[in-house]
């Protein structure tokens, strides 16, 4: 074992420890205000400079925000469970982003790292078979738990930004770590996309953990990503008897089913795997009443970029149909969104080498080829590549007890460290004068 694997194993006690606090104050998208506050102290106290809320987060451009009632006692709850308020404020509103800079003074590119650090809105099991529960750490907040491992997420971003500050004198150019909110549903990236956070930015890689990718084996290279596209309509109708004088209501839910059913039936296209799925739908307010309202929850996803806007320009025309048959309006409202996945092969190439030096990685690949779901941090990559940079999203391996977004999701915490030693390598061995 080298002085840098070395150096990563002794932080391990603090690395649960973040982990372990992540998971038990577990906090959702736009609404992760103990957490990022956490995170900005920490990287403060590393010497990182920092920018935050809405100097990284594009108000206009959030997707999916929670209600400003929903904002306000979510901040309120993170500050009555210990989130330090000297770092509380920025994030105030939903604007829950960092961006730590390590400047180095020295000539050389821009490298970027990013994490995500928001949960689930999920009920985490509350039994001894659990791990989290047994030894203590489940989530304290009812309806929200880490089971994507965020968690991790969040806290291999700490520890690369310690390493990284320990072996600063090896560094070059500017190091920048992202801390993105809301990436469950694609939510977050989008925001910080277009407040810049990413311009200036050379090379670029996102990172997940699990994914039922075996233990030992890092994916430097997930290009396996469907492009998405998620929203909720509200039909609007109007109420009337339904015994008395049915003639005179306008039936939202009608005009919800219609939609539902007909999306369900878009053709699929030619050129690759396509998506489409309604799944919500809530309507009507009692058995004797001509339905006013109805809301569906939908979202579209493609193989490519071109394959989902396909799916979704045919949904939008299936929506107006359904509304125009039944004498409704409808409106729509985006919810999410993320493109396709396209690595740049010289950085993947680069990654897998940096992977391949690490005693945890027995397998260190470029891709792999089955259809996955969907993931902000392409919005991310394609920034960079439009501005002429290089862009991977690597992922780690690790036994799971149970699959991503179950109520029984947990991982074994010693792929933190793999994940910390291979970004740090990336970092630590980049060629500074040349280039990938």
């Amino acid at each position: 074992m080298d002085t840098l694997a070395q150096y990563i194993q002794t932080l391990a006690p603090q690395l649960i420890a973040w982990r372990r606090d992540f998971h038990h104050f577990a906090e959702s998208g736009w609404v992760e205000f103990r957490t990022a506050a956490k995170v900005a102290e920490i990287l403060d106290s590393l010497g990182y400079e920092l920018a935050m809320g809405r100097d990284v987060i594009d108000a206009e451009s959030r997707m999916g925000l929670p209600d400003d009632a929903t904002l306000s006692r979510e901040f309120a709850r993170a500050r009555s469970q210990g989130a330090p308020e000297k770092w509380l404020a920025p994030f105030e509103g939903g604007f829950t982003g960092i961006v730590a800079t390590l400047n180095t003074g020295r000539p050389g590119p821009t490298l970027a790292f990013r994490v995500d650090m928001d949960a689930l809105d999920l009920s985490e099991a509350l039994d001894d078979s659990h791990r989290p529960f047994r030894d203590g750490f489940a989530s304290c907040n009812a309806g929200m738990m880490h089971a994507c491992a965020h968690d991790g997420h969040t806290t291999i971003g700490l520890g690369l930004a310690k390493v990284l500050k320990q072996n600063e004198a090896q560094l070059n150019g500017t190091v920048k770590l992202i801390f993105q909110p809301a990436e469950e549903g694609t939510r977050g990236a989008r925001a910080m996309v277009a407040a810049g956070a990413l311009d200036g930015v050379d090379y670029f890689t996102a990172i997940h953990i699990g994914t039922g990718v075996p233990a030992g084996t890092a994916i430097c290279g997930s290009d396996n990503f469907m492009a998405t596209t998620k929203f909720d309509v509200n039909f609007t109708g109007v109420a009337a008897h339904a015994g008395g004088k049915p003639e005179d209501g306008r039936n939202a839910l009608l005009a919800a089913a219609q939609a539902a059913l007909a999306l369900h039936s878009i053709a699929p296209h030619s050129e690759g795997a396509s998506r489409v799925n309604v799944g919500v739908m809530q309507a009507g307010s009692g058995r004797n009443v001509v339905p006013a309202n109805a809301l569906i929850k939908v979202e579209t996803r493609g193989e490519s970029e071109a394959i989902n806007q396909y799916v979704f320009e045919r949904a939008q025309a299936v929506i107006t149909g359904a509304a125009a048959l039944y004498g409704v309006s409808a409106e729509m409202r985006l919810m999410g969104a993320a493109t396709s996945s396209a690595p740049t092969p010289a950085w993947v190439d680069y990654l897998r080498e940096q992977a391949s030096q690490v005693s945890g990685i027995v397998h260190a690949i470029d891709k792999v080829k089955a259809p996955a779901g969907s993931e902000d941090a392409t919005l991310m990559m394609a920034r960079v590549q439009q501005n002429g940079g290089m862009a991977s999203y690597i992922v780690f391996g690790t036994d799971l007890s149970a699959g991503h977004h179950n109520e029984k999701f947990d991982f074994d915490e010693q792929v933190m460290a793999v994940a910390i030693e291979t970004l740090a390598r990336t970092a630590l061995n980049f060629p500074w004068t040349r280039g990938v």
